[in-house]
């Protein structure tokens, strides 16, 4: 990864917005909507790769309609909060594919766990089996997802263009 370009300008900001709007949008009208030329587009989005600043681009996928229909947020409290422990408990989540974002955090919960499965036994399977027997786990409070209303992908481009 280069990190030579790390000062964004003003073009590099609405790029990254509309990237963000669409991934797949094509060059020429990515060029088009910042008003540059296709090639000095071209070279500002793959220096934006380079240097990290676009991490990949990936498809909102419907869940439902593939039979995911249950979404549970997980808190998860361990026994200690030594850096080598939480290193321990990010690692052993992390190869099950039903976790789907895992974020460290500051308060009362020292993560939140973000679990999709197809129906509430396939959760309570991978509850019971799975993520109950993380090393140092002291506890673990799950809440349902009854319906999600805004689901924004990134930051707010908006606050800063």
């Amino acid at each position: 990864m280069k990190t030579q370009k790390t000062k964004l300008d003003k073009i590099d900001l609405q790029i990254l917005s509309e990237l963000q709007l669409n991934g797949r949008i094509s060059n020429v009208e990515l060029a088009n909507l910042v008003n540059i030329s296709p090639p000095s587009c071209l070279r500002r989005v793959k220096a934006l790769e380079d240097t990290n600043f676009v991490k990949g681009y990936n498809a909102e996928i419907n869940a439902e309609l593939l039979n995911f229909k249950v979404t549970v947020f997980a808190y998860v409290g361990l026994e200690s909060q030594a850096e080598k422990d939480l290193q321990i408990f990010e690692n052993y989540i992390s190869v099950f594919p039903e976790v789907r974002e895992c974020h460290m955090l500051m308060g009362e919960v020292d993560f939140l766990l973000k679990i999709v499965a197809k129906d509430w036994d396939d959760f309570q399977k991978f509850l019971t089996a799975k993520l109950t027997q993380a090393p140092k786990i002291s506890n673990v409070k799950t809440s349902l997802n009854i319906r999600s209303t805004k689901s924004l992908p990134g930051i707010p481009f908006e606050a800063i263009i």
